[in-house]
């Protein structure tokens, strides 16, 4: 497309013939240029600066003749580096002269010759990498490079062919800065150390430049003669030219139009210029990126596409879209794996469900497991992605590929490992979920499949064996009846671990890295309920327990000792019974069980041992002569109302109401508890009499001792009575008589000496009409009060405080009635409350006349004294 341009044109003269070569630097205002000022062979090289002006010219810098030596030579090539400090001039004779140096002063620089050669110089190109700086030389016949940063400049000769002029250049960084040499049939690139790729160009090459990517090649066309003009390059006005851009990064072809005569390709502003003889100036605009993607995509190059997007640096978006749009290409196409290739590229930016959905067919699962399994390893799959892969795999039966899948993420998980296990559970590959359960920690997951799928007990019992406590506690409670089912003995020995100082089982270097200072211990307690069906076991595990932990719980005794009361019960051979029975009475004698359970347990097995030892410990001392009575123990029941009798007396009386009530003969049992109660005074002989008369075989000579000796007993007490009774009324009467005297008649002082002191009585002294007499001085340093004789107070004090306690104690009606209750002797008792008052007649307003409350009084009296006796719960 031919376009127009308005161009302000600036000219100066810069030589007076002609000039032959021009050079801008990209960096810097600076233009060099080479050109004839006479005739003849004297090339002038001049330096000029574009921002400064002379009589409005630009200003010349630095001018000196570009000659190797002394031979006057024409100049083929010119190159200059942009950090201004290098220029290089190639001249026809093969030579190359280097200028080193600030290149716009002549002061600063130094001119030398760094090529000689038979072949003339085509080429000339600097390249800079880092710090080192390195000149490629191109001639007729060859290639060189030589590295300017080293003093002694070495050369390296990197082909035997060359190119003509203007057919080499340097790339860009994009293809490491390589040098370009377009020969006959290829196009070459080499390093400053060797030969890099080539690409195959046909035809006869007349001019090569690269800019921004883009190789640019003119070449003869085909159909025109064969014409080469080594000194201008130029051809006939009938030649055909065609101008081809190639990617060389993407491998496409850019641009190609066919030209008239062109003479020159510049990259400026943005866009391609092309020259031609004819005058003409065409310019080539880059389309954008998003425009050369529709082109290829309308074409089906997406490989291209592809390339072209990555070489643009197009965002991770767009290139994802472009490899969507070309596994839809390849899917329409019956393509499937090429397009399931192009899908998993769009992981991360296209929605799976897209994909997933098209592979669903049964037909294309092996597309679908290759599109889950890139998505499980870019960590992007979730838990259903998780199962339709693995479901994948079951369905296509690919246990490799399976296994593949779950041991291949060693440090890292691409998956929801419990997913993982449900699925291969659900699908009957067990030992694929095992292995994820085990590796991954998954304790109650892999309990669940060894013991319930696999039914590997042992091996399940090997595992929770080797978890922390916390974990091996609860998996015992959740698993321990089934374990203790198939496996007891090894069960029954991690529990017993378990309830003392549990560490789990492992490898030696994981037993010495835990603490051995932190104790694990189980309740034994809550463990019994799975030994249901395991008796013997049972009974290992508690008696080891209360071994190892004396203060192991109550319910771990209780249990034990109900299981050595069921084997003593059911034990034939005697002597082995005989040690059951010593071992049951042994744990009971620990005082580590629960009374009333103990006492149940040994009731339900009749376990007399145990009865009478709990009895006797806890005090019930009359359920233990009831025991021996329902078992017709006559001699027991005497025993035990010898041995307990003091701590109730009651025991008696029960035991003579018990051998009263039977009918065989038991006058000797009667006789002995007779004794006993006659000797403690237990009974009045009334109730005795009434009690016997029930049995029809007790005789009055059963008895006869009894009352006899108890007749004596009272008739002695009468006497003893009645003597203190006349004693009493003696004292009375004498008091009655001194009262009397000291009311009625005076009263003879005559002590001469103190009471107190004993010393002789002086005036002032003090006499009382005890015939105590003090004096005066010891009266007030000893008397508390001065109304009571010092010496008598303490005996009256005594007595003052019998009536009052006598009197505070008359109103105690339920006192009254406990003593009564509780007393041997009720009549003394009854006896004494007549003397502190009680009983004595109150008369009330509110009384009718003739009540006979006393009366009745002494009718209950005298029931309760024959009824009441000593009763003890």
């Amino acid at each position: 497309m031919a376009v127009c341009l308005q161009v302000r044109l600036m000219s100066f003269q810069a030589y007076k013939l002609r000039v032959t070569h021009l050079y801008q630097l990209k960096q810097h205002s600076i233009l060099v240029s080479v050109g004839q000022d006479e005739h003849g062979i004297n090339p002038v090289v001049k330096v000029w600066n574009l921002d400064k002006r002379d009589s409005g010219n630009p200003l010349c810098t630095r001018i000196f003749p570009a000659i190797p030596g002394n031979k006057p030579t024409e100049v083929s090539c010119l190159s200059v580096h942009e950090n201004l400090n290098f220029m290089a001039i190639g001249f026809t004779d093969g030579s190359v002269v280097l200028t080193k140096g600030d290149i716009t002063r002549d002061r600063h620089s130094k001119t030398l010759t760094l090529h000689e050669g038979a072949s003339p110089v085509t080429g000339l190109a600097f390249r800079q990498v880092a710090k080192v700086t390195h000149l490629f030389v191109a001639t007729l016949e060859k290639v060189y490079c030589y590295t300017l940063s080293i003093k002694e400049y070495p050369k390296v000769e990197l082909d035997t062919h060359g190119c003509a002029l203007r057919c080499s250049s340097l790339a860009d960084p994009s293809q490491d800065s390589q040098f370009i040499v377009a020969g006959e049939e290829c196009v070459y690139l080499y390093q400053p150390d060797e030969r890099g790729p080539c690409f195959a160009f046909d035809g006869h090459k007349l001019l090569v430049h690269w800019h921004r990517g883009y190789l640019f090649l003119l070449i003869r066309d085909v159909k025109s003669p064969n014409k080469t003009c080594f000194s201008s390059g130029e051809t006939s006005p009938s030649d055909k030219q065609l101008l081809t851009i190639y990617d060389l990064d993407n491998k496409f072809i850019a641009y190609s139009a066919s030209f008239d005569d062109v003479i020159d390709v510049v990259a400026e502003w943005g866009s391609f210029y092309i020259l031609t003889r004819d005058g003409k100036m065409f310019v080539l605009q880059e389309k954008d990126t998003q425009t050369k993607l529709e082109m290829l995509f309308k074409k089906n190059l997406f490989v291209m596409a592809i390339n072209l997007a990555k070489s643009q640096h197009l965002d991770s978006d767009g290139v994802s879209d472009i490899f969507r749009q070309y596994g839809d290409h390849l899917y329409l196409k019956g393509d499937h794996d090429g397009a399931i290739q192009q899908y998993i590229r769009t992981i991360g930016k296209l929605e799976p469900s897209y994909v997933i959905r098209k592979f669903l067919d049964a037909q294309r699962i092996h597309n679908l497991t290759a599109y889950l399994q890139a998505l499980h390893r870019q960590s992007l799959a979730n838990a259903d992605h998780t199962t339709l892969l693995l479901n994948c795999y079951t369905k296509l039966k690919d246990s490799s590929k399976l296994e593949e899948f779950i041991k291949s993420s060693e440090n890292e998980v691409h998956f929801d490992v419990e997913i993982a296990i449900k699925v291969l559970r659900q699908a009957g590959y067990h030992s694929h979920a095992v292995f994820l359960a085990e590796k991954h920690m998954h304790h109650e997951w892999y309990l669940k499949i060894q013991l319930e799928d696999l039914k590997n007990y042992q091996e399940g019992l090997r595992y929770i064996g080797r978890l922390p406590f916390e974990q091996a506690e609860s998996n015992m409670k959740r698993y321990g009846k089934t374990l203790m089912h198939h496996v007891p003995e090894g069960t029954t020995l991690l529990l017993k671990g378990l309830c003392t100082n549990y560490q789990p089982s492992g490898d030696a270097a994981e037993k010495d890295s835990l603490d051995r200072s932190v104790v694990n211990k189980a309740n034994s307690e809550e463990f019994i309920p799975i030994f249901a069906n395991n008796p013997r076991e049972l009974k290992a595990f508690l008696e080891h327990m209360i071994e190892v932990d004396p203060r192991s719980p109550q319910g771990v005794y209780d249990t034990l000792l109900e299981l050595r009361l069921q084997d003593w019960a059911h034990e034939q051979d005697p002597e082995r019974k005989k040690v059951l029975q010593g071992e049951a009475v042994l744990l009971l004698r620990s005082d580590n069980t629960v009374f009333d359970k103990a006492l149940v347990l040994c009731q339900m097995h009749n376990f007399k041992e145990g009865i009478l030892y709990l009895y006797e410990k806890g005090k019930l001392y009359q359920q233990i002569m009831h025991y021996h009575m329902q078992n017709e123990e006559y001699g027991k029941v005497v025993e035990a109302c010898k041995r307990y009798g003091d701590q109730e007396c009651c025991l008696w009386e029960q035991a003579l109401g018990y051998f009263a009530r039977k009918e065989e003969d038991c006058k000797t049992y009667i006789s002995e508890v007779l004794h006993h109660i006659d000797q403690n005074n237990l009974m009045p002989p009334l109730l005795v009499v009434q009690t016997l008369a029930h049995n029809s075989t007790a005789t009055l000579s059963v008895i006869k001792d009894y009352l006899i000796n108890k007749l004596l007993r009272e008739n002695q007490q009468i006497e003893d009575d009645e003597r203190k009774i006349r004693q009493y009324r003696d004292e009375t009467a004498h008091l009655r008589s001194e009262i009397q005297e000291l009311k009625t008649s005076a009263k003879i002082f005559q002590k001469t000496k103190c009471n107190m002191c004993n010393s002789p009585l002086d005036l002032p002294s003090v006499h009382f009409l005890c015939c105590h007499s003090f004096h005066q001085h010891c009266f007030e340093s000893y008397a508390e009060s001065e109304a009571e004789c010092p010496t008598c107070t303490p005996e009256n004090r005594k007595v003052m405080d019998m009536l009052r306690a006598q009197d505070q104690k008359r109103d105690l009606h339920d006192h009254f009635n406990r003593q009564l209750r509780s007393s041997n002797d009720g009549f003394s008792v009854v006896a004494d409350y007549f003397g502190r008052g009680v009983f004595n007649k109150l008369t009330l307003v509110t009384d009718p006349p003739g009540s006979k409350s006393v009366g009745n009084l002494e009718v209950n009296l005298q029931r309760d004294l024959l009824i009441h006796t000593k009763r003890n719960s």
